[in-house]
């Protein structure tokens, strides 16, 4: 009775403990959308690069991580594959479990490859002062950019962690490196408006006396967006570096994921063992 008691709550945890995760996301967007986040992100760069990693990084971590899909019915209530591992009929798929199967059987690396550009060319739009300045001088182009960063995010996060019943695409290896390249990309923008020497963005006015610096405003930018990129990022980089360097001493751990990746795919597998 007790055996049986405790893996029930603790699945209720991790359930609550997901809620919480996208009830977060859900705050900090809107919080990002109203003022004084909005008002102030107009003024101040460094506000600006708040808001900005807010809505490329913290919320669509937050929106994968807290796997939303179920509760809002775009995921079936149980497993694709029940515990007599027999599939669950399609009529009771819904978008996102088509989805998890489609990447199950299709895991090519060369997909989880378009979505990080995709993610890096959003992020590189409106980092670039062109847009920033117009950031700046035209609030209303604030949703397009919110609603840009979230998806886009959301689709290279996909790739990096496990949101059931979406799993990662990539071996943990390319997990690393995917998540690497996506983290410096942003240290490299933020190291451009940084070391600047004169003004990066001209949308933004700084009166000598008043208020932050250019220099300060710069810096601070600078600083908040490898922060939270390097909370975001590292962690995923770590993890996966660990667990596949622990996989990598029990040489049965390569076999076993293969047996699992060729039994969704619906073909035999040779291991290299003959029956007796």
């Amino acid at each position: 009775m007790t055996s049986g008691t405790a893996p029930s709550r603790s699945a209720a945890a991790v359930q609550t403990f997901r809620s919480v995760l996208s009830i977060s996301a859900v705050v900090l967007f809107i919080a990002c959308l109203v003022p004084p986040l909005s008002s102030s992100a107009r003024r101040y760069e460094f506000v600006e690069a708040l808001q900005f990693t807010l809505l490329a990084v913290v919320v669509p971590v937050l929106v994968v991580s807290g796997a939303p899909w179920r509760r809002l019915g775009l995921a079936a209530h149980r497993e694709l594959v029940d515990e007599a591992h027999v599939a669950v009929p399609a009529g009771e798929l819904r978008p996102v479990d088509r989805l998890a199967r489609g990447r199950r059987r299709h895991p090519e690396a060369i997909r989880s490859v378009l979505f990080a550009a995709t993610y890096l060319a959003v992020v590189i739009l409106w980092r670039i002062p062109l847009t920033v300045d117009a950031l700046a001088r035209h609030p209303w182009l604030l949703a397009a950019e919110a609603v840009t960063l979230v998806v886009g995010s959301v689709g290279l996060w996909l790739e990096l962690i496990e949101s059931p019943p979406l799993m990662p695409r990539l071996a943990r290896p390319h997990r690393v490196a995917l998540a690497a390249v996506s983290m410096w990309v942003i240290w490299v923008l933020a190291y451009l408006v940084g070391l600047a020497h004169g003004t990066w963005y001209h949308g933004y006015v700084h009166t000598p006396g008043h208020g932050y610096s250019v220099s300060a405003d710069q810096q601070l930018t600078s600083g908040i967006m490898w922060f939270v990129s390097g909370c975001a990022f590292i962690p995923v980089v770590f993890w996966n570096l660990i667990r596949w360097l622990q996989s990598e001493e029990n040489p049965d751990e390569e076999l076993y994921r293969l047996v699992r990746q060729e039994r969704t795919r619906g073909r035999p597998v040779d291991t290299g063992t003959n029956p007796p």
